[in-house]
């Protein structure tokens, strides 16, 4: 009997396949459905440190407008508590969830600077969330800003985070686009995080031909994307004492399996659910099983990292090498076989 059980963040999980940020915790009942199915954990849709920060502003130009028009105008408006802004909604919703479901449920932020909406932090620690995901999601667009600037900004974020959050445990998703990833991995460790999520998904618009105008259309991730994750993991495994989730690319218990092979505690599972729900989540988790019990392995955490790659003597050598020789492997398509 195959022990799905894994050690993230603190926490105890009764499987490694986690239901990351989305639209599918946006409510109790389906998040139930997907707990059910075998979910060890799940992680709420974000809140935008710009969402807060508009809220708030506008909720201020509101009631700043009402200061000279009459001496006696402040007493017309209504109590700020029931104007439902800011993160009201979201503290419900996690309440809601901690009290429904049986499996840890994780509060997701996403911001990259600090601010006082890092206080936020603190509510939903109070509110009941078992772990905070801080998504460090920054298209780097300022012409004159270096990487040294912005990851120092970012690692001022995850401190600020960490703080506010009271002993709760924080864990930085990052994006695949860092030069020195194992040297920013390892200050953002330095920096009080628990975890590492690799990675988010570089979101960005297309451009519709017909209409010359921004097309926003959400693209499902596929298997294909997996390799970029396995190849973090497997480099930092080992290398940067933090558990590492794979997220990105994981549509079957094999992808499962090899995310867990390079070295991740958990893998979370997005585009796989949106598109067959639970029945999807049972099914990779079956197709894990199988395949760790076929390969005689006992549980999913005698298998994490067993191909990672901080046993080999010279990483560089070894990752030259393979980029080498796929090169040399293809052939014209008329002459293989």
């Amino acid at each position: 009997m195959v022990d799905l059980s894994t050690d993230w963040l603190g926490l105890r999980l009764r499987s490694p396949l986690v239901v990351g940020a989305s639209p599918l915790t946006r409510t109790v009942e389906h998040a139930q459905r997907l707990a059910d199915a075998g979910a060890g954990a799940v992680v709420l849709a974000s809140v935008f440190e710009e969402q807060i920060v508009d809220e708030q502003l506008g909720l201020h130009r509101f009631i700043d407008s009402y200061v000279d028009t009459d001496a006696e105008a402040r007493s017309f408006l209504p109590d700020i508590d029931v104007i439902p802004i800011g993160p009201a909604p979201t503290l419900r919703h996690l309440q809601a969830l901690r009290a429904a479901l049986d499996i840890p449920v994780v509060a997701s932020l996403n911001g990259i600077t600090p601010g006082g909406w890092t206080d936020l932090a603190r509510q939903l620690a109070e509110a009941g969330a078992d772990a905070l995901e801080l998504n460090l999601y920054e298209p780097p667009t300022a012409l004159h800003a270096t990487s040294a600037e912005i990851e120092a900004r970012q690692i001022e974020t995850v401190a600020a985070v960490v703080e506010a959050a009271s002993g709760v445990p924080v864990t930085a998703k990052l994006s695949p686009f860092y030069a020195g990833l194992t040297a920013f991995a390892t200050q953002i460790a330095a920096a009080g995080a628990a975890g590492l999520v690799l990675f988010n998904r570089f979101y960005q618009p297309d451009i519709d031909l017909d209409t010359l105008d921004v097309d926003r259309r959400i693209v499902p991730s596929t298997s294909a994307e997996l390799p970029l994750r396995l190849h973090a993991l497997a480099v930092l495994h080992g290398h940067v004492q933090l558990p590492l989730t794979a997220t990105g690319g994981v549509h079957t218990g094999l992808d499962a399996a090899k995310a867990i092979l390079c070295g991740a505690a958990t893998v979370q599972l997005v585009s796989a659910l949106l598109d067959d729900g639970p029945a999807a989540l049972a099914r990779i988790s079956r197709e894990l099983t199988r395949w760790l019990d076929t390969h005689h392995y006992r549980s999913s955490h005698d298998a994490c990292g067993a191909t990672a790659l901080h046993s080999v003597a010279d990483p560089t050598a070894w990752e030259r090498l393979n980029y080498a020789r796929i090169l040399e492997s293809w052939q014209p398509a008329r002459t293989r076989r």
